[in-house]
């Protein structure tokens, strides 16, 4: 499959059955994700691998973050989570925000290969990332933020992935707007 079938062909699976991939294949995809574009190849993110009961204490994370009781059961909805983190670096060249995308696209990227490699793939987020109580069950750095995670699963027999409308790339890719031409201009 070539990478425009691939990006072509992803879709977001809110619903995986409970296998995984195994450690071993997670870092042959992180290695090749970790190849995106980087500015000084600072590095400026990580992942956090959240399996078993590392699920359940996100969980317990999310509950504190939201004045909640009981445990959130989002964490469990698959068997593998893997948090984004962006891990920002000192750097006269590049801004926080390009670290951040950065990050991003590290994700991005994962995602589809974990897609292609035929595993279900949902990016979550909440209003909770950038909470004290998320940051704590992460072990964030003061000069690290959560961007969400990856929730990562088998794709269960007869089921299909969610919907998403096709992209009129007409609308999106534009052109520079062209110079008018003033009279001052024409008389140089």
């Amino acid at each position: 499959m070539s990478a425009l079938d691939a990006v072509r062909a992803r879709q977001s699976w809110s619903k995986v059955d409970d296998t995984a991939p195994s450690r071993e294949a997670l870092l042959t995809y992180v290695a090749a994700a970790g190849r995106v574009a980087d500015h000084s190849s600072l590095r400026p993110w990580r992942l956090i691998e959240l399996r078993g009961s590392d699920r359940e204490a996100l969980g317990a994370a999310i509950a504190k973050a939201e004045g909640d009781r009981s445990p959130s059961t989002k964490p469990l909805r698959a068997p593998l989570l893997i948090a984004v983190v962006a891990s920002f670096r000192k750097s006269e060249k590049v801004p926080q925000w390009e670290q951040e995308a950065v990050a991003s696209g590290v994700a991005h990227t994962l995602s589809l290969l974990l897609d292609e490699a035929g595993w279900g793939v949902l990016w979550r987020t909440g209003r909770y990332t950038r909470s004290k109580a998320i940051a704590k069950a992460h072990g964030l750095e003061k000069n690290e933020v959560l961007l969400g995670w990856l929730y990562v699963g088998g794709k269960p027999a007869g089921k299909k992935a969610g919907r998403r409308k096709a992209v009129d790339a007409r609308k999106l890719l534009t052109r520079m707007p062209k110079k008018s031409k003033k009279k001052s201009d024409s008389a140089m």
